[in-house]
């Protein structure tokens, strides 16, 4: 048995695995190589026929990275995971609002998730920003809601929260907006598969597909 020890070739290999295992699945390149990084980072084949790419969000994703954008996060696992020094070529930061003192203070004082009011802060600095969003339902639910009103205008939104309790729910009410998504039915999803999204998008944008 072959034991590959070089991280390298190991990601190599990876990648040509998923390869073989996509060759009978239909998809443009681009969308194509975002289902692959997000397989990669979760090694859940399912993706490639579950994830939900808007036919115009890999290029507002692109535009909005071009254009020295941000990308908004809802949890700093997300955050943490996104390619900060490739992001920082075209001008973009990585950013997240759910430690701001602000936020933590209003959380208190309401009762509200932090991640609801994370979304609210973010709004103020959103248009035409990435909002990824991995954990919390809750604000995939606000981020919606601020969109459905008028006070947050961003160019994409990565809906892809974990759970058992709003995560599908919240994924049906983005599929009903009218700007461009990357999305998943269902309760699955999470902060890697937010940050693999991202990422992707961001090789292409820097002209690199492939891993």
């Amino acid at each position: 048995m072959e034991i590959l020890t070089n991280p390298r070739e190991i990601e190599s290999k990876s990648f040509r695995i998923i390869a073989e295992h996509l060759a009978g699945v239909e998809l443009p390149e681009r969308e194509k190589a975002i289902v692959t990084r997000v397989i990669h980072a979760t090694v859940d084949l399912t993706y490639a026929t579950e994830l939900i790419i808007h036919p115009a969000a890999v290029d507002a994703g692109l535009n909005a990275i071009r254009s020295g954008k941000n990308i908004i996060t809802d949890a700093t696992m997300v955050r943490s995971g996104v390619n900060k020094k490739l992001l920082a070529t075209f001008g973009g930061e990585a950013l997240c609002f759910l430690n701001d003192e602000g936020v933590i203070k209003e959380a208190k004082e309401t009762g509200l998730t932090r991640s609801m009011l994370a979304m609210r802060k973010a709004a103020e600095v959103a248009d035409g920003a990435i909002i990824a969003i991995g954990n919390a339902p809750t604000a995939l639910f606000e981020i919606c809601e601020l969109v459905k009103k008028g006070l947050a205008k961003p160019a994409l939104i990565v809906g892809v929260p974990i759970g058992f309790v709003g995560a599908a729910e919240s994924k049906e009410e983005l599929l009903t907006l009218d700007i461009p998504y990357i999305t998943n039915k269902g309760r699955k999803g999470g902060s890697s598969v937010a940050a693999s999204t991202v990422n992707a998008i961001l090789k292409i944008a820097a002209g690199n597909n492939n891993g």
